[in-house]
């Protein structure tokens, strides 16, 4: 596609104008329903009112916000006055608002009224001027949303940027240390919006998305704010946090056509007693992201409502889906086959391909690619090498020419000299009837590697020596010999991520519990 050199990314919502979708509704957010005229008016008042208060280019403007109509107003607001937005987890300590808020150098800070005094306290201290803007709720002394909104105007021009300019952030997770701020282009979104958007999702201006993934996260930014804004769709938002029942139910009662999801919450949606009863049936693709998605949730999903879930592998740095099966050619236990304007290779520790079906590091270039980590020099050289971008994830393609994650190229672990995966394990893992979850992780013991499985049961089962002998037999059956898991813990839950990742270096942090058998 072609991007104008002088573009500004907020100008993709002036299209729902020109396409006579004005009064169409772009956000249904509980009883309230916004209309694109009303969400551009939002933005172009946010955004003037920042040029007002003498907010300059490239300053950043961190967002600590839930699912709120106010979210796409600040994000989009900020890049329309030449801002850039940092998205930031609202769920996070206050220890972490106030690395976000330092490390980006922030000048304002859009937080939500319940997350209020976690931002303050970020801000004890802290000598530089930070104005903060309170959204969905007052708070004496500061300033609202509302009120900031009042003091702009209806009609302002987008700023004149750059395409290859820098238009927000979002900080990766990350599995150890600070996370990372990655950068990103004005011309990331476009190239995002015509490639899984058009090829894979085919989203059109009729349907409706819903993501159980939060905006502030790479996944659900894509998901349920600039794919629908795009076409001039419809999104709903959920403030909340995504407990499976509250799902359900907003699904039952505002009939989204596109579902967006991670492994780990599909497989809390299929544990809900009588999860068949909820009506699905306005959905026309359910998508799944962020991890492997297990042959198995795949399965029982299809049986139980009858979609297949579609899964991709994208990243923060990639902005989106990059690798994803289609409603056309799905392989269950793959990510699929690279989107349209990506390109993809598998190589060796020595930067060359590998055969198909041998496993190796996963490269990847597009457009979308963030060109470097704010404050993060040697990783960005180390990440963004030329054009291609190392992912950090192991994979193989299969004869079929899908591909298949066999986990993080860290995760991957020799095994009496042999490489083993943990997420074929955890595939197999969570075939047996016992289990409801599973992870697997590599220990060290006696100076020897071994490969462990941190073990959900479902309500009905109890661990026992004889089911680990089961389970270990189990992987033997349906794995090479050597891919088992030599110890097994039988544990009540997984440290997981807000967006659903399980947090391998906990579990290898893990003491082992002393009921595990």
């Amino acid at each position: 596609m072609t991007i104008p050199e002088r573009y500004n990314v907020s100008s993709l919502l002036d299209r729902n104008l020109e396409a006579g979708r004005a009064n169409r509704i772009a956000i249904s957010c509980g009883d309230e329903r916004v209309t694109y005229r009303e969400l551009i008016r939002r933005v172009n008042r946010f955004a003037s009112a920042l040029d007002s208060h003498g907010f300059r280019r490239d300053e950043r403007v961190v967002m600590v916000l839930n699912d709120s109509p106010a979210f796409p107003v600040a994000f989009f607001g900020a890049i329309r006055a030449g801002c850039v937005p940092v998205p930031a987890n609202p769920l996070l300590k206050w220890e972490d608002q106030r690395y976000f808020l330092m490390d980006s150098y922030a000048q304002a800070v859009v937080v939500d009224h319940e997350h209020y005094e976690k931002v303050q306290r970020a801000l004890d201290g802290h000598l530089g001027r930070v104005e903060v803007i309170v959204a969905n709720g007052t708070i004496p002394g500061s300033t609202s949303l509302d009120e900031f909104l009042r003091s702009g105007r209806d009609d302002f021009a987008p700023a004149d940027t750059h395409r290859d300019d820098m238009a927000f952030w979002l900080y990766s997770s990350g599995s150890t240390g600070n996370p990372k701020g990655v950068v990103h282009l004005h011309h990331d979104i476009p190239f995002c919006c015509e490639a899984y958007g058009r090829h894979v999702l085919k989203i059109r201006d009729t349907d409706v998305t819903f993501a159980a993934s939060k905006l502030f996260h790479a996944y659900g930014l894509g998901a349920n704010m600039y794919f629908p804004y795009w076409v001039g769709a419809s999104t709903v938002l959920y403030p909340g946090r995504p407990a499976p029942q509250a799902i359900f139910e907003v699904i039952q009662r505002q009939r989204p056509t596109l579902f967006f999801s991670v492994p780990t919450f599909y497989n809390a949606l299929l544990n809900v007693p009588d999860a068949r009863r909820y009506d699905l049936s306005s959905i026309r693709l359910c998508v799944s992201a962020a991890e492997a998605l297990p042959p198995e949730i795949w399965r029982r999903w299809k049986e139980t409502f009858g979609h297949a879930l579609c899964d991709g592998i994208g990243t923060t740095e990639l902005l989106h889906i990059f690798i994803s099966n289609t409603p056309e050619a799905t392989q269950p236990g793959s990510s699929g086959r690279p989107v349209p304007g990506y390109d993809v290779r598998v190589v060796d520790d020595d930067g060359q391909p590998v055969a198909p079906g041998h496993a190796g590091h996963l490269h990847v270039r597009g457009d979308s690619a963030a060109p470097f980590y704010w404050h993060f020099h040697e990783k960005s050289k180390a990440t963004m090498v030329g054009d291609w971008m190392r992912t950090g994830d192991w994979y193989r393609i299969g004869e079929d020419g899908f591909y298949y994650s066999e986990g993080r190229s860290d995760d991957m672990m020799k095994v009496g000299g042999l490489w083993v995966s943990p997420v074929a394990m955890e595939n197999a893992l969570m075939e047996h009837v016992a289990v409801l979850e599973a992870a697997v992780v590599g220990v060290p013991v006696q100076g020897l590697n071994k490969m462990k499985a941190f073990v959900i049961l479902r309500e009905d089962r109890q661990g026992s020596p004889a089911l680990i002998e089961e389970l270990q037999q189990w992987c033997k059956e349906r794995l090479a010999r050597y891919q088992y898991p030599q110890l097994i813990e039988f544990v009540p839950d997984l440290p997981k991520t807000v967006t659903g990742k399980i947090q391998r270096f906990k579990l290898r942090q893990m003491q082992p519990a002393r009921s595990s058998p």
